[in-house]
């Protein structure tokens, strides 16, 4: 057999691959009609476009490559190479960009697009960037796998809803405290797992994650149920709100009323989150808390052999992650003003996970460009109304995300198993060694 004909039984085998998979998800559909029965639709012609789709890349990279893809070398030992030049200057530019983004924007859209393009997409990436860079001390700096991290983001969400309403605390006093209080309960949560390892962290930590849900859920006088906490207070400034009513800061001023003024603020009030939060974990990187972490994510049997208190070391990289993540909840509901126990499922630690080992465990960049991608392209894929043209009216390209998400982790893992940005800048550097004398030493005489 040929190179043509092992490149067709490749793109075969990839087909029916392709089309096993898909029978099960995407063959079959239920709705709901009009006398309230469901009803099974199949689509058996989408299962065939995606193995069709599967059948011509796999012909196209077997012919191309007929020896198969490389795979990238997976080596453990961490480049000490200074970064590349972009890489250096990718913070100052993003941070650049993300300054005069609401105002790009508003010149490109005008104020009605602007709205969704600032809200949807600026706010909601940011919240996701913070999150992930709280996980990422967890898990990229100290080697913990941390499957309940949104356990944190609803400690900080619901502490802020709750206080607010029963004692009308201000918002920027519970914007610390929400932070304060999530390092506790992961203090609370890092003690059992002191002497646990890999896998064992995450199943203590997603049992937590899972029994504050419940808690979340049954505890009906305080946390509400399912119904939520509603009416949640949103930030103000001196005292003057940034939403619609009589003590609006825009009428104070005599400005025209406007929604946007209140998502410019929230806009710049995550976006200063975000800077909070890299400025600290990068100088907390070059502390010799930050040389511990990494040193227990390396080898923590040669961390304990070197003295170092491997129990203080745990508890405070999930109490600095964990910090984060309240400080997000607390914005959060500030920001919806109604926050439920459905917004803080296992699948949202699922998907800051996978943000994290997309980006590059220990790579603040990298966990940025790809919660960019992963949360900016579930909110693109409900623009894409072109595929609506394609697959009928009723196709939502939404459903598919986590499929979407599946693919791109596999395609990582094989093609960049250590990340979209495997290199990662040395906490320190040590210095140049001066040249040696070669000349004689002249003694002084005495």
């Amino acid at each position: 057999m040929g190179p043509l004909g092992d490149a067709i039984k490749k793109a075969l085998l990839a087909a029916l691959v392709t089309f096993g998979l898909s029978f099960p998800i995407v063959v079959f559909l239920t709705r709901v009609n009009l006398s309230n029965q469901l009803v099974l639709q199949q689509r058996w012609w989408l299962a065939a476009l995606f193995a069709g789709a599967a059948f011509i890349i796999a012909f196209a990279v077997a012919i191309l490559r007929p020896g198969g893809v490389e795979r990238a070398p997976l080596t453990t030992v961490m480049s000490t190479a200074p970064p590349h030049p972009i890489i250096r200057e990718l913070p100052r530019v993003g941070l650049a960009f993300l300054v005069a983004y609401p105002f790009l924007v508003l010149l490109a859209t005008g104020n009605a697009g602007a709205v969704k393009w600032i809200d949807n997409f600026g706010i909601q990436i940011l919240i996701y960037i913070l999150l992930a860079w709280g996980l990422n001390v967890i898990v990229g700096f100290a080697g913990l796998l941390d499957l309940g991290f949104v356990a944190f983001y609803a400690v900080g969400a619901y502490s802020t809803g709750l206080l607010a309403k029963t004692f009308g605390l201000s918002f920027w006093i519970l914007l610390p405290l929400a932070g304060i209080l999530a390092a506790f309960w992961a203090l609370i949560v890092g003690l059992p797992v002191l002497r646990l390892r890999g896998d064992y962290i995450a199943i203590v930590t997603l049992a937590f994650a899972e029994i504050l849900r419940l808690v979340l859920v049954n505890w009906v006088p305080v946390t509400g149920g399912y119904a939520g906490v509603s009416g949640i207070p949103a930030p103000s400034i001196a005292g003057y709100t940034l939403t619609m009513g009589p003590n609006n800061i825009a009428t104070a001023l005599g400005l025209p009323p406007s929604p946007l003024y209140r998502l410019f603020f929230m806009f710049y009030l995550i976006l200063a989150l975000v800077v909070f939060c890299y400025w600290v974990t990068t100088r907390l990187r070059t502390l010799p808390v930050g040389r511990a972490w990494e040193a227990m994510r390396e080898d923590e049997i040669a961390c304990r052999s070197l003295g170092i208190s491997i129990a203080k070391t745990k508890l405070s990289a999930m109490a600095a992650g964990a910090f984060f993540g309240g400080l997000g909840g607390a914005f959060f509901a500030g920001r919806q003003g109604f926050i439920s126990p459905e917004s803080f499922v296992f699948m949202e630690s699922a998907v800051l996970v996978a943000i994290v080992v997309l980006g590059g465990l220990g790579n603040m960049m990298g966990v940025a460009i790809a919660a960019t991608v992963m949360i900016g392209g579930t909110e693109l894929l409900r623009e894409l109304t072109v595929l609506k043209r394609v697959f009928g009216p009723d196709f939502d390209p939404t459903q598919y995300r986590m499929l979407l998400f599946g693919l791109a982790m596999v395609m990582i893992m094989v093609w960049r198993p250590k990340g979209l940005i495997a290199s990662r800048e040395p906490s320190v550097r040590l210095g140049t060694r001066p040249p040696a004398r070669t000349g004689p030493v002249t003694v002084p005489a005495e």
